[in-house]
């Protein structure tokens, strides 16, 4: 019988009435209250965004939310499977608990701005928001993981125990090089979310589709995980579930291309990672490891707050700073995008040896070209990069696999023209300047490197 009194219901306008647990030994509540979590709903889940498309409003602690349910779902649909191929895997119980706690607790190391704040603050101390999530929870999680007995939908059996650094595992990436020990069945377990598809971006690619308006329902989930298994080489999906697969991927690529790439939201980064280099010393005193106490309490809230009291300040650096955070809050931004074009890389094409392999590689290419009189030209170029699938030097460790009904083997997803024909990756090539005069020389710069016609946005 169902234990509705150590149970309790979220309701979400994506996926329904999401249950977890509450009340009894350590339950899910337990974590969901604590300051770290808690401390997710200060920090939009769409980084700049938010600033574009005025109803995405939603925050990371909606989307870890939404995650866990999805790592119910995944468990629901694959543990038979990998039980089969993987017979020394824990109890279902067991896969369960340590898949929603992944998923709950894998933006807990996030920083204002999202992944804004990895590249231009934690990468500083050769950090980003999974590593320093991983340690979160060995210092202020562990016992709490240890304690825990189940879910909503199924226990531990008696002797098993969560092992936290499986969890600390499962929200790293793998690297290449890394000598992996873990045993085979976590290794599969990691393809949910260092994969094509995976219980985060299942969640947040419906979750932003819908709140920023873009689409209601996204993509097909409940094909995608019906025709899904784990098998020898890994998580498989069943040819029936290919057209949803590539449906996911290309629905992904063009919330890329439409939202987290759309030319406001990029001059808004442009704008910020100018301020962001000068303040960041004032924002926060060192490395957020050695001061994991500190680092709670800084979120979107706090630094925007903080920043609002500059103007006032008796510091004349922060004065002056403060007088430039409250152009860009009032978005006055310093950047206007004088043309653009999108570059596809399909297999074999070189991305990395081309002018656009970079962004200073492609200013260099354009200055180079614009005339005598315009080389010093106050510009900014972006190349924002989305990778559609991962290339021939992916990590390994049992990530997405085709099963072929007609032969019964397991293959390479490339073996499919349906899936060949997706690109690798594409770039986004964006010339930015401070006005509009020179916006047909910047275009026609473009068009000479893309071979193309490049869009100039002077109208728009």
């Amino acid at each position: 019988m169902r234990d509705f009194l150590h149970e309790s219901l979220s309701h979400d306008p994506i996926h329904g009435y999401i249950p977890f647990t509450s009340g009894n030994d350590v339950s899910e509540q337990d974590f969901l209250d604590h300051p770290w979590l808690q401390r997710l709903r200060q920090i939009h889940q769409l980084q700049t965004a938010w600033w574009v498309f005025p109803t995405a409003e939603h925050t990371r602690f909606q989307h870890v939310l939404g995650a866990m349910h999805l790592a119910s779902r995944a468990t629901a649909a694959l543990y038979d499977s990998l039980r089969d191929v993987c017979p020394d895997v824990p109890s279902r119980g067991y896969v369960e608990s340590l898949l929603r706690l992944a998923a709950l607790l894998h933006d807990v190391g996030h920083g204002p701005f999202g992944h804004f704040f990895d590249e231009h603050f934690l990468k500083d101390y050769n950090l980003n928001h999974e590593t320093l999530g991983r340690e979160i929870i060995r210092r202020d999680f562990a016992d709490m993981i240890r304690r825990v007995r189940g879910n909503p939908n199924s226990r531990l059996e008696e002797g098993e125990t969560l092992d936290p650094e499986q969890i600390g595992y499962l929200i790293t990436r793998p690297q290449p090089s890394a000598d992996d020990a873990a045993p085979r069945w976590l290794k599969f377990l990691r393809s949910l979310f260092s994969g094509l598809y995976t219980v985060d971006n299942m969640d947040f690619v419906l979750r932003d589709a819908y709140m920023s308006g873009y689409s209601a329902k996204a993509f097909d989930l409940d094909r995608l995980l019906h025709y899904s298994l784990f098998t020898e080489r890994g998580l498989t999906i069943h040819e029936r579930g290919l057209s949803a697969l590539v449906r996911f991927i290309s629905v992904r690529a063009e919330l890329f291309r439409a939202i987290y790439f759309h030319r406001t939201v990029r001059a808004i980064d442009l704008h910020l990672q100018e301020l962001f280099l000068d303040s960041k010393k004032h924002l926060f005193p060192g490395n957020p490891l050695d001061r994991l106490d500190d680092y709670l309490h800084l979120t979107e809230w706090s630094l925007l707050m903080q920043v609002a009291q500059w103007p006032r300040s008796d510091h004349p650096e922060l004065r002056e700073l403060g007088r430039r955070w409250e152009q860009f809050l009032s978005r006055r931004l310093r950047w206007k995008m004088a043309c653009e074009q999108t570059i596809f890389f399909s297999p074999g094409e070189p991305e990395q040896s081309s002018v656009f392999s970079s962004a200073k590689s492609f200013e260099s290419a354009v200055r180079d070209a614009l005339p005598q009189e315009l080389k010093d030209l106050p510009l900014r170029v972006d190349t924002a990069r989305h990778v559609h699938r991962p290339g021939a030097h992916a990590p390994a460790g049992g990530q997405n696999f085709l099963l072929d009904p007609a032969s019964g083997k397991i293959r390479s997803l490339d073996d499919r023209e349906l899936f060949r024909r997706i690109a690798i990756s594409y770039r986004i090539c964006r010339i930015y300047a401070l006005d509009h005069s020179h916006h047909a020389a910047l275009a026609a710069v473009m068009e000479r490197l893309t071979g193309g016609s490049a869009d100039d946005t002077t109208n728009m």
